[in-house]
Parts: C-alpha cells; structure tokens; sequence
C-alpha cells in the first residue's frame, strides 16, 4: 500500500495532503513528493494528515528528514491531524515540528488570506 498526495498552494505557504498508509512502501514516494514541494512552493509547509490511515516508523522518520530538508532550504514543516495510533516523537537533532490539532487550525495559525491557489495531486487522490 502507498499513499496518495495533494499539494496546494495559500499564499506563502502550502499545504501537502497525504491519504493511505505512510509505510516502508510509501518512504521513497513521499520523499520524492517531497522534493516536488520544494521546487514549486514558498514559506512553510502543513502536512495535512486528516486523511492518512497511519504510519510506520520508518514514515515519521521520513517526515522528520522532511522536516531538516524543508528547514535547510528556509522553510519550516508543520503537522495537521496526526494519526491517533502514534506521534511524531521529537529528535532534538532535528528541526522543531509544529502540530496542531487539523488543517483549519494550522491555517488559522497562518492567517491565510484568499489569494490565489493552485493544487495539484496524485491519480488516485481520493475525492470528496
């Protein structure tokens, strides 16, 4: 099982979704999308996981080097709804991590204004 990706842009900021399971099958997948987000975006990234089902180990590791990636480019990563069956236990090697109860509070956090957006995602994202 894999995961299945949206990305869109707030103003200075974006929003990265992810749906499925954040296992070892899925580390490579979201490490590239990862790569995407930091070629086509600005200012911090929330990693919406209202829709994901869990994750491994081996994922919240990829989301903490997700993390340095983002803050070695000057950009920060923020969490919105973590998967109950787990959190992200904090490395101090690492850069903090914000977690905030859902996407409508990390956004409210930022203040986002109604600017434009554009979103882009994977085939199978699943739809509303």
């Amino acid at each position: 099982m894999t995961i299945e990706w949206r990305y869109t842009t707030h103003d200075d900021l974006g929003v990265l979704s992810l749906a499925g399971y954040l296992g070892p099958e899925a580390v490579a997948r979201f490490t590239g999308v990862v790569g995407w987000v930091l070629a086509r975006g600005t200012g911090p990234v929330i990693l919406d996981l209202t829709e994901l089902r869990g994750w491994s180990t081996g994922g919240q590791v990829a989301v903490a080097e997700a993390a340095r990636r983002l803050a070695d480019a000057g950009r920060s990563l923020e969490l919105a709804a973590i998967p109950a069956d787990g959190s992200l236990v904090p490395d101090p090697a690492q850069p903090p991590i914000p977690v905030h109860a859902d996407l409508h509070a990390a956004l409210t956090t930022h203040q986002t204004g109604t600017g434009e957006q554009r979103q882009w995602r994977s085939d199978e994202w699943p739809s509303a």
